[in-house]
């Protein structure tokens, strides 16, 4: 008898169809965590250059697996996602009056302020300036977060999804995946 007690041989001893790959059942999971640490990436960095390639890349998946998968997790892809993002951050940073459309613009991640004031007006429905101009009005004197998530941008396709209580959607988007890397 080696290394001890049959017992404790025995206890280590396992059925040959219970050998599969621990990995096996826990790959959805691990796919919630991998899929979270790429969102995070994206809530921290939404004002560089991402791309679909580059996340999905630090998470060890394939650009396409990640993009279906984000979409299953999320409700949107990471394209959208990122869009949503930097509206939101546009939107707060209008509401404070301090900075100029085109500055806002450029830090919040655009490069272009035509695609900027398209997409803002395409998520909030009036113009980066529109916006601004009227002011924060009533989101002044609310905690930012709570504004934050209060004038979370819709985006027109969504709108018709039903929403819970804070007017946020679940419906899919068929908006573009990111753009190839430039």
């Amino acid at each position: 008898m080696l290394g001890g007690s049959p017992l404790l041989q025995v206890s280590t001893w396992s059925h040959p169809c219970e050998m599969a790959p621990s990995n096996h059942r826990t790959e959805p999971a691990n796919d919630l965590v991998l899929l979270r640490k790429a969102k995070d990436r994206i809530d921290r960095e939404f004002a560089k250059p991402l791309d679909v390639e580059s996340i999905a890349d630090q998470v060890g998946m394939s650009a396409g697996h990640f993009s279906r998968r984000f979409r299953d997790e999320n409700g949107e892809p990471p394209y959208s996602y990122l869009m949503t993002r930097r509206i939101e951050r546009a939107m707060a940073f209008l509401r404070r009056r301090e900075r100029s459309v085109t500055e806002v613009c450029f830090a919040v991640g655009f490069s272009s302020l035509a695609t900027f004031s398209t997409r803002f007006s395409e998520l909030v429905g009036e113009s980066p300036s529109a916006y601004r101009d009227r002011g924060p009005g009533w989101a002044s004197e609310i905690a930012p977060c709570v504004a934050m998530r209060v004038t979370k941008p819709v985006r027109n396709r969504e709108a018709a999804v039903s929403t819970d209580a804070y007017g946020s959607g679940h419906g899919h988007d068929d908006s573009p995946e990111f753009p190839p890397a430039s």
